[in-house]
C-alpha cells in the first residue's frame, strides 16, 4: 500500500520514523513519502520537506509565518492528490495536520492520525471536527483514551513511544570521557529545547544559576540541527559543557535537570532524574494561551499523573532565583525527591508496557487490509 506521513517537528520525526520500520515489517511492500525529517528519511519514507522549515512556536510566531505555512499547505495538498495514497497518516503538528486531514477526507482518501493534538488541553469542541475526517486516532497519553470516550469517539490507546525508547536505550558507560567531562563533579542536565525561540528564550537563564552550584558541571543537551557555534555563544564558563545528540545519555548520568516543557520533560521522568521544569515563550503567545488552555499544568509529567509531580516555572515565574531555589529542592530536599520518585512511578503505571510503534502500525495495516476486503 501507499503511506503518506506528515511530521512536523523533532518528536514526531523520531516517532515516526519508529513507526515507518513497523510499517514496512507488517507491509513489506509499502510505499512511503511524506513531510519530516532525516530520521523518517532513514527509516525509508521519501522525503518532500524537512520539518525544520516549518517549525513555528507560539500563536504570534505563527500569525508572522502564516504566508509561508499557506504555501506549505498548498504543495502538501498538491502532492497528496499526485500521490494517491491509500492512507495519510498524520502526526501531532495539529494546526497544519488538521488541515490535511480534511483536505484528504474530501479526496476520498483514508486518514489515520498518530499522536493525538492536545485538544483536551484547548478548545475542547475541536474533538467534532476530528471526529468528521479522522476515520482512526491512535492516542499515546493513558487519559485520552476517556477523554474521547465522552464525546463518543474510539480511539486506540497504544502507549507512549517515548517509553520504548527510554526503555531500549544502553547507557554509553564511557560517556563522560568521551565528551571531556569532569569526572568527580555531579552533572546537572539542562535541556533547553530543540526550537530557536525555545532556546533563545529559556537557556540564558538556566545557565545563569550556575554560580550557585560550583560542585556541580552544567551540561547543555545540543542538537545538530544547530551550529557549535550556535551553542558557544552561551558557553561563558569552564563549568558549562555542550554535548550534542546525547540527550538519553546525559539523563542517564545526572543527578538532575532543568527542562524546557514539552516530551523532554517525560523523558526526564522515566529516566527517574529530579527535575525542575522551565516554560517561557512571548508575552503576546502567553497571554493568549492563558485564556485559552483549559488544563492545571503544561508538563507531560503532571499532567499523566493529574498531580504536581515536578515544579513548573512558567513566564514570570522563569527567574534565576526560582530555579536557584527549586533545582536546590530536587537535589538536596529528600523527602520532596522521594515524592517525585512516587510521582514518577505512578507515570510510569499509567502509561503501561506497551511497544508503541509496533502495536500502532498492527492496528494501521489490519484497518486498511479489511478495508480492502
Amino acid at each position: 500500500m501507499k503511506y503518506y506521513i506528515i511530521a512536523g517537528e523533532r518528536s514526531g520525526d523520531l516517532h515516526a520514523s519508529n513507526l515507518i520500520k513497523q510499517l514496512r515489517k507488517q507491509d513489506p511492500e509499502a510505499q512511503i513519502r511524506g513531510w519530516g525529517g532525516d530520521m523518517m528519511q532513514a527509516a525509508g519514507m521519501e522525503l518532500v520537506r524537512h520539518y525544520q522549515e516549518m517549525a513555528f512556536m507560539g500563536f504570534a510566531e505563527v500569525l508572522r509565518s502564516l504566508r509561508k505555512i499557506l504555501g506549505f499547505l498548498k504543495e502538501a495538498k498538491q502532492d497528496i492528490r499526485r500521490y494517491q495514497p491509500d492512507v495519510v497518516i498524520l502526526v501531532d503538528y495539529a494546526g497544519f495536520n488538521m488541515r490535511i486531514a480534511r483536505f484528504a477526507k474530501k479526496q476520498g482518501i483514508k486518514v489515520f492520525y498518530y499522536i493525538s493534538p492536545k485538544i483536551w488541553a484547548w478548545n475542547q469542541g475541536r474533538v467534532h471536527g476530528i471526529k468528521k475526517v479522522v476515520d482512526r486516532m491512535f492516542v499515546i497519553m493513558p487519559f485520552e483514551e476517556d477523554f474521547y470516550g465522552r464525546f463518543d469517539y474510539k480511539v486506540d490507546y497504544v502507549g507512549n513511544p517515548v517509553n520504548d525508547s527510554v526503555t531500549d536505550h544502553v547507557a554509553c558507560a564511557d560517556f563522560r570521557t568521551k565528551n571531556k567531562l569532569y569526572n568527580n563533579k555531579p552533572i546537572i542536565a539542562i535541556l533547553p529545547g530543540s526550537r530557536r525561540q525555545e532556546i533563545e528564550n529559556m537557556l540564558h537563564v538556566m545557565l545563569s544559576v550556575l554560580p550557585n552550584f560550583r560542585d556541580f558541571q552544567f551540561v547543555v543537551a545540543g542538537v545538530s540541527n544547530f551550529s557549535k557555534d550556535y551553542y558557544e555563544q552561551y558557553n561563558k564558563d569552564p563549568n558549562i559543557k555542550i554535548v550534542y545528540d546525547q540527550t538519553y545519555d546525559l539523563l542517564s548520568h545526572a543527578k538532575a535537570a532543568l527542562v524546557t516543557s514539552g516530551t523532554a520533560t517525560l523523558e526526564t521522568a522515566l529516566f527517574g532524574v529530579p527535575q525542575v521544569v522551565c516554560y517561557k515563550t512571548s508575552a503576546i503567545s502567553y497571554t493568549i494561551g492563558k485564556m485559552v488552555i483549559k488544563v492545571p499544568y503544561i508538563s507531560l509529567v503532571n499532567l499523566i499523573a493529574d498531580k504536581p509531580v515536578v515544579t513548573e516555572l512558567i513566564q514570570e515565574e522563569f527567574t534565576a532565583k526560582q530555579i536557584v531555589a527549586e533545582l536546590k529542592r530536587v537535589l538536596f530536599d529528600k523527602h520532596f525527591m522521594q515524592k517525585q520518585q512516587e510521582g514518577y512511578a505512578l507515570v510510569r503505571k499509567k502509561i503501561g508496557d506497551f511497544r508503541t510503534a509496533e502495536r500502532a502500525a498492527e492496528l494501521m495495516v489490519g484497518y486498511l487490509k479489511a478495508e480492502q476486503v
